[in-house]
């Protein structure tokens, strides 16, 4: 038996030996990868579904998190692009913030950007709830390094201490800084695929101020109570979920239902003041959410809110889109509605 299959398929592959590397060759070609991005729409997912308070308030509506979907770039992707008329092209190089950064670099951003934007949620939820909230940590990372700084520092390095001491907020850190010296060299210490290493870095000057040539990002976490457990995809990375996020777990701490009963679709990044950012695909975001027949979309208030308005009114959309400022404005705006 063995026997015959293994004659059959050498015949095959003599027989057919040109069109099986022209397949193999095709696949090769299409599958080539090119630096972009190719965004070919968008939808909602429903946020309870990553989002568990101990405890909870049940709503008989659902808040759900507007999303753009994104194909990496190859040869087939990209022209394809040209033929279908809603799949749009982006740049790659425009997630970087230099040059040599690698789709890893921007990668790990958005995962930061992701911790950052669910522990500033947690932050705001619980205490717009008046729940107990405690921070427990506090890490530093190298999100980017700039091109015209000499830096030993690198992406994704977490920083352990300087000049053995750790800082727990941005103010501590840029305080220590501004007591230094230009071209002051800085023991640090960092934590690089999982294994400890202290560096020498020197400090630069740019606006009158002492940096290391590197974006810095605090990722904070929260002991709280009731607990909340917050699962996200690692697809599911970036900062734009923030304000729905902050909804469901505000929604599932208090007794009064902020969705009555509708299915409500957002975007916009929650800042740590407890403003509403804005965000990209916001046309993408309002049309998938049409599509999966949300009743409200809420957008930042400003550029994305004008945009949402001239593409509802241009496409006949029938979704309500309401302008939120702050999470506060966003509570009281779905308090109001009857």
């Amino acid at each position: 038996m063995f026997k015959k299959l293994f004659n059959y398929i050498k015949n095959l592959i003599k027989e057919e030996y040109k069109f099986i590397i022209f397949l193999i060759l095709s696949y090769i070609v299409f599958s080539f990868p090119l630096n972009y991005y190719i965004t070919v729409g968008g939808g909602t997912s429903d946020v309870a579904s990553r989002i568990e308070v101990n405890d909870n308030y049940k709503s008989k509506g659902s808040f759900n998190i507007s999303y753009v979907t994104q194909l990496n770039g190859t040869i087939l992707t990209y022209g394809l692009s040209y033929l279908i008329p809603t799949w749009e092209r982006e740049d790659a190089n425009l997630y970087k913030y230099d040059e040599s950064e690698s789709l890893e670099d921007i990668s790990f951003r958005g995962d930061i950007d992701l911790k950052t934007a669910n522990a500033t949620a947690t932050y705001w939820a619980y205490t717009l709830a008046n729940k107990e909230i405690k921070e427990k940590s506090s890490k530093l990372y190298v999100i980017s390094t700039f091109k015209e700084y000499e830096t030993t520092l690198k992406v994704q390095d977490e920083i352990l201490s300087i000049d053995n001491f750790h800082y727990e907020t941005v103010e501590e850190y840029k305080k220590y800084m501004q007591t230094k010296k230009v071209n002051d060299i800085l023991n640090i210490k960092v934590l690089r695929n999982n294994k400890e290493q202290t560096l020498s870095a020197k400090l630069h000057e740019e606006n009158n101020k002492l940096i290391l040539g590197v974006a810095l990002q605090y990722v904070k976490e929260y002991s709280v109570n009731p607990k909340v457990k917050i699962n996200f995809k690692k697809s599911e990375s970036g900062p734009s979920g923030g304000l729905i996020t902050t909804l469901e777990i505000y929604n599932q701490l208090t007794k009064k239902d902020l969705t009555k009963g509708l299915k409500i679709a957002g975007t916009g990044t929650i800042e740590i003041d407890g403003t509403i950012g804005q965000i990209g695909g916001i046309e993408h975001k309002i049309l998938g959410a049409e599509k999966d027949h949300a009743d409200i979309f809420l957008a930042p208030s400003g550029e994305n809110y004008q945009d949402a308005l001239n593409y509802k009114k241009k496409n006949k959309l029938k979704i309500k889109i309401i302008e939120v400022k702050t999470i506060k404005d966003s509570i009281e705006k779905l308090e109001a509605l009857n």
